[in-house]
């Protein structure tokens, strides 16, 4: 099945959905190549992983459904949503993490519902909230970022870390993830959370080597990266401004009055937008046109919600990010967002 995008009542441009899907590919390869630069060649290994478990599911279920293999794989769907997921997770978590997770995000969230255009949940992050509710310690064992760690990995230290869970010589992910402070490293998000609750300042909590100018090592050029991407999707009007200005604005205002209030124990807003999964949710993730609000003010709430959310969560809840626990609830909320944004019909004062 091939979508036509199209603005009424006049024909503007045409695009199938596989041209979106490769459009949306160019717009995340600077995100990528940085999480490969600060985060090493598992970013790679996952990817391929990924892809290639999707493949397979998406062929799968087509064949289970009596259905043309060859559509469902021209469309680019299901390797979105494999990519979107392999660069939300780890880069060194177990090989058996994404294929968990690929598949249940193509089996279960996509075709179980219907195939492409019927899911109601975003499959990637429904996938990431799975492996993160079921393998909490191998999904928040990120590695120190490259300029950080003690150790150095090569392109086979992380394929066989990955498969097997050890280095050829004998290192494991707890290992490497020590830093040259000789301390454990933890995402900056996850080191504030931690560090908040113990009742240090702020000040105190970003004096460590893993935070930066304005936000932490390698995660501050990351989300800028993702930042770049979305914009570039925005001038190709792949997606509309409203969903991403939404996420943004919904999480930098609360961070700002937080902060105003309480300096020394509040996350500040830049500190916020350029940390975790921030521009990757605002401007690839939540922007799914099945799983998010149809009209163009529908769109602005739904982004605002899953930035409140983020916030939430971010501050009070038990997980350091929260954007993708913040985009399926706010799926779930798209039905009566879209009842009460609903466009007036023309010639009509009003809604029926």
């Amino acid at each position: 099945m091939t979508f036509k995008i199209a603005a009424s009542p006049h024909t503007h441009q045409r695009r199938t959905t596989r041209q979106i899907m490769r459009l949306v590919y160019l717009a995340l390869i600077p995100g990528v190549l940085l999480q490969t630069v600060f985060f090493g060649w598992g970013v790679w290994f996952q990817l391929v992983l990924a892809l290639a478990t999707a493949w397979l599911a998406e062929g799968f279920c087509m064949r289970l459904r009596g259905r043309p293999m060859m559509s469902a794989w021209r469309d680019h769907t299901a390797m979105v949503t494999a990519v979107l997921l392999a660069i939300s997770i780890p880069s060194l978590a177990p090989w058996w993490i994404i294929v968990i997770g690929t598949s249940f995000a193509v089996i279960v969230v996509k075709h179980v519902y219907g195939g492409v255009g019927q899911n109601l949940f975003n499959p990637a992050m429904a996938g990431y909230v799975l492996l993160l509710v079921s393998f909490p310690v191998q999904m928040t064992s990120w590695p120190a970022p490259t300029m950080l760690t003690e150790h150095s990995i090569s392109v086979a230290d992380t394929i066989n870390l990955i498969i097997s869970g050890y280095t050829s010589s004998g290192y494991n992910l707890e290992q490497l993830r020590t830093g040259i402070d000789g301390l454990t490293m933890a995402t900056p998000l996850d080191s504030l959370r931690t560090d908040l609750g113990s009742q240090m300042t702020l000040s105190e909590a970003t004096a460590k080597p893993i935070f930066s100018d304005f936000a932490g090592v390698g995660w501050q050029w990351i989300n800028l990266a993702y930042l770049l991407g979305g914009l570039a999707l925005i001038k190709l009007r792949v997606i509309s401004w409203h969903i991403p200005a939404g996420v943004l604005l919904g999480l930098a205002l609360p961070a700002f009055i937080g902060a105003a209030f309480a300096p020394d124990q509040q996350i500040g807003p830049i500190l916020h937008l350029f940390s975790g999964a921030t521009m990757l949710g605002a401007f690839f993730i939540a922007t799914d046109p099945v799983t998010a609000a149809t009209s163009n003010r529908g769109r602005l709430w739904f982004g605002l919600l899953i930035g409140a959310l983020v916030y939430i969560i971010r501050t009070w809840g038990g997980y350091p990010d929260g954007v993708a626990f913040a985009v399926l609830l706010a799926n779930m909320m798209v039905p009566v967002i879209d009842k009460y944004t609903r466009p007036v019909v023309y010639g009509h004062g009003g809604r029926p």
